[in-house]
């Protein structure tokens, strides 16, 4: 019986540290870069082509237009994307664009929310891309997952912007 005791005081201790990093770190932000060898206006024209979508984000499916104009600051599409055999949807609002430089982009679904942007510069006859990422998420538990998640989701990002690079510079 006093066993069962510290396991159960263990347990609690661990499920209340659990919910209390959600409250303490509700958001992670993480910033990720490559340079693509091909030029600005080249490199822009990829990364915002539909068809090459695949080639560059890990299990994205479709695109599904939503509402306003595609390709401009209020558009809304919904992202399919498969992933550990799920489907899963975000929904994509553009909430900046300023062609051959950034587009801004809120993602939402029921687990996190994520403020995403995405830039590029011309260096060298080359270009620079950087992603800026603000993750939330929108629930207790939700929001201490996305803590424990922060390092992964970073290195998917590096993923997909190694991906971008290669995609560019094959195009």
């Amino acid at each position: 019986m006093k066993y069962l005791k510290y396991i159960l005081g263990i347990l609690a201790i661990l499920v209340i540290g659990f919910f209390l990093l959600g409250l303490v770190k509700s958001e992670v932000t993480y910033e990720c870069e490559v340079i693509a060898d091909k030029p600005l206006a080249e490199s822009w024209a990829v990364s915002q082509d539909d068809k090459n979508m695949a080639k560059w984000l890990m299990g994205f499916q479709k695109t599904e237009h939503i509402s306003g104009t595609p390709g401009t600051v209020g558009a809304v599409s919904d992202i399919y994307f498969i992933s550990d055999g799920q489907e899963m949807t975000i929904r994509e609002t553009i909430t900046e664009i300023v062609p051959n430089e950034s587009i801004s982009m809120l993602f939402t679904s029921d687990f996190m929310d994520m403020d995403y942007n995405l830039t590029m510069t011309s260096v060298d006859g080359k270009t620079k891309i950087k992603s800026n990422t603000t993750c939330r998420g929108n629930g207790i538990i939700s929001k201490s997952m996305v803590a424990l998640m922060g390092s992964s989701m970073k290195t998917q990002e590096e993923t997909n912007l190694s991906n971008l690079k290669k995609t560019i510079e094959d195009n």
